[in-house]
Order: C-alpha cells, then structure tokens, then sequence
C-alpha cells in the first residue's frame, strides 16, 4: 500500500528499532510508495512513512531491493555530494559520503547478506541508513 510521505524532522530524528520477519509487509509498503514516487527518489527508509523500524528500500539500476536492519560495516574513499530527501523540505545540502560500502543486512527471511556497492547506489544507502539512525542531512 502507498502510504504518505512524513515530513515532521522531529518524528525523522527518531533512532529506528531493529526489523523482524513480522515487518515483512511494511517492506513492501515502503516498496511501492518508493515506486509511486519514482520520478523523484531512489531510496526510502521506514521512518519516511511513518514506521520507525530499520527497513531501507532503493533502485539498484532499475530494481527495487529491500534491506532489512542494514549496517555499513566499511567505507573507503569519502566525497562531498549534495543531497535531498523527500522528507525534507528546502535545497539539497552537502553531506560527506563514501564511493565504496560494505553492507550487512537481511532479506525478508531475515538471512544475513553482505554485499559491497559502489557510486550512486552506494551514496542512496547511505542516506537511507542515515535515515535509520535518526541522522537528516
């Protein structure tokens, strides 16, 4: 279900509690308000509507992934990017990010995965963790 965008700062610095296998359909809520709103995001976090709980979705090319309770557990090679967010009105704003990550997290069945990203998709999970622990940009 396409649930609305939360806009209240306070509400979105709100450290997230750990997902379990009973959030599965908030995940795929956060995936389909993420594709409603495709035109002008590439990554949600839970908090984003309404749901403090450690669940990020973005486009990895053009598929949606799911990561339950990621953790950023390496970073090599920090940039400045300048950065929106849909939950956040104004001017994107700079922010200090990483070219390369290694992520933990868990799928639905909550198996654990570690994976390394690079570039964009690199830089929107961690905006969308950043999001996890309560940190706006």
């Amino acid at each position: 279900m396409i649930k609305n965008i939360i806009h209240d700062p306070i509400m979105l610095k709100i450290k997230s509690k750990d997902a379990t296998a009973d959030d599965t359909q908030v995940a795929k809520d956060l995936a389909e308000t993420l594709e409603h709103h495709k035109n002008g995001c590439v990554g949600m976090a839970a908090n984003m509507i309404g749901i403090s709980k450690r669940i990020i979705a973005f486009y990895d090319d053009k598929k949606i992934v799911t990561m339950f309770n990621p953790e950023i557990t390496a970073k090599n090679q920090p940039y400045e990017a300048k950065e929106g967010c849909l939950s956040l009105l104004g001017e994107p704003r700079s922010v200090t990010r990483y070219k390369s990550i290694k992520v933990r997290y868990q799928d639905k069945f909550m198996k654990t995965h570690e994976k390394r990203y690079s570039g964009f998709t690199a830089q929107i999970i961690q905006h969308e963790v950043d999001h996890c622990c309560g940190v706006l940009i």
